[in-house]
């Protein structure tokens, strides 16, 4: 069922990025900050709907969870949950910058199973299937690092990152502005480590998967594991600090040069 699954997500993930584009607006898009100083678009609830409502027509009585619509599980977490994030990169999205797309992630048993990750404007598709590797615009992905001695190697990070941490790092850094874009970063070999300080489980769930299927290592900073799913929880409240690399050398490198500021 997992590549009929996959599919699915990718056709899903499609038409949300077609819905997205048609809102998209080269000059920005007008934008608003929710309660935890995120911002949100009407674009962002307008996929959400399309997503939401196609999985709920081809999987009906599977859970959803999602950032806008669906940021908590009612009643008890079932054996399956799709966990949606349908903007990843809003900011970028409101101020015309192309950096954005839509994840999809099906969970089976609390783990991810499946997930694509579709970021229209860079007309790049990322799947992974679980134990069965990952796909780059349907070739196969690896994690294979660069030389890190080169000038050119970055790490990937958010803006919030410089104003907790002690950054020892000698990798030049890169905000994409898309936490789910950092960690594809990783997956693809063009960044060694990825660090996100505040995303959600919406932001983690299919890159999560892809990084380790594409054979990089991927962990919570500190703290709980966002995996499995809990019912009951406000996700929408619930930061996970996350690192991804290419190797696990470098991500015992990551832990030693990533402190969090006194």
């Amino acid at each position: 069922m997992t590549e009929a699954v996959l599919l699915d997500a990718v056709q899903i993930a499609r038409q949300a990025g077609a819905l997205l584009l048609r809102h998209y607006n080269r000059s920005g898009t007008r934008a608003r900050l929710k309660a935890d100083r995120s911002v949100v678009t009407e674009a962002d609830l307008a996929a959400d709907r399309l997503i939401s409502t196609a999985i709920q027509e081809k999987y009906p009585g599977e859970a959803i969870l999602s950032e806008e619509l669906h940021p908590a599980l009612s009643g008890e977490a079932g054996e399956v949950v799709w966990v949606i994030d349908p903007l990843d990169g809003t900011t970028n999205f409101s101020l015309g910058l192309p950096i954005w797309g839509v994840s999809i992630a099906r969970l089976v048993g609390g783990q991810p199973e499946s997930g694509v990750l579709y970021f229209p404007l860079l007309d790049e598709l990322y799947t992974a299937k679980r134990n069965l590797g990952a796909d780059f615009n349907r070739e196969p992905l690896r994690a294979e690092p660069p030389d890190p001695d080169i000038p050119s190697t970055f790490f990937s990070c958010c803006s919030r990152t410089f104003q907790n941490y002690r950054i020892e790092l000698k990798y030049k850094p890169r905000i994409l502005g898309s936490a789910a874009y950092s960690f594809c970063a990783v997956a693809r070999g063009i960044a060694l480590i990825a660090f996100e300080a505040t995303p959600k489980i919406w932001d983690l769930a299919a890159v999560w998967l892809l990084v380790t299927e594409a054979g990089g290592v991927v962990e919570t900073y500190a703290g709980a594991n966002p995996f499995p799913i809990l019912a009951g929880m406000d996700y929408g409240s619930t930061s996970f600090p996350t690192l991804a690399a290419a190797t696990p050398i470098l991500m015992a490198k990551a832990r030693q040069k990533i402190n969090p500021k006194e």
